[in-house]
């Protein structure tokens, strides 16, 4: 009887050593794969946190993340977060000896493609509409301001 036992548990344990044997291919290559998307994920969340982009020394006009604080008489204000044109274009002026003695390139950054978002202002008194309305930046360029769209400061 004594015998019967051991030859029983050693037919177990080889069964559960062939049992673990042929399902480890099963569940290993996963552990591998899922080791390999991890570091890839780590890998890239560290590249994209560094600019490729020196902001000091751009020369030109992007899209650009900007938030500031949406205010109308009547409502609360609200900070929003929406995409801007931002940037750097290039200008001159050179003197002329003919009126009006100076001839100038001026160009800034501003919207060359936009699209309308509206939200609504939190605290309004009830007379007042609560919407509010702004710019979210698609494309933007150098070019010529214009006061429809920027402020423009046209004299000094």
């Amino acid at each position: 009887m004594l015998q019967r036992l051991l030859e029983t548990r050693l037919q177990l344990r080889f069964t559960a050593e062939m049992t673990l044997q042929r399902r480890q291919p099963q569940w290993k290559p996963a552990v591998v794969l899922c080791c390999f998307l991890l570091g890839i994920s780590l890998q890239s969340d560290n590249i994209s946190c560094v600019s490729t982009i020196n902001l000091r020394r751009f020369i030109g006009c992007a899209v650009r993340e900007f938030t500031f604080l949406a205010r109308k008489p009547g409502c609360g204000s609200l900070h929003i977060t929406t995409d801007a044109c931002w940037g750097r274009c290039e200008t001159w002026e050179k003197p002329i000896l003919e009126p009006p003695f100076i001839e100038s390139y001026q160009r800034v950054c501003t919207y060359n493609e936009t699209r309308l978002e509206t939200v609504k202002l939190p605290n309004c008194q009830p007379n007042v509409d609560p919407t509010y309305t702004y710019p979210v930046a698609l494309r933007c360029d150098c070019g010529v301001c214009l006061t429809s769209t920027t402020e423009c400061i046209t004299s000094v």
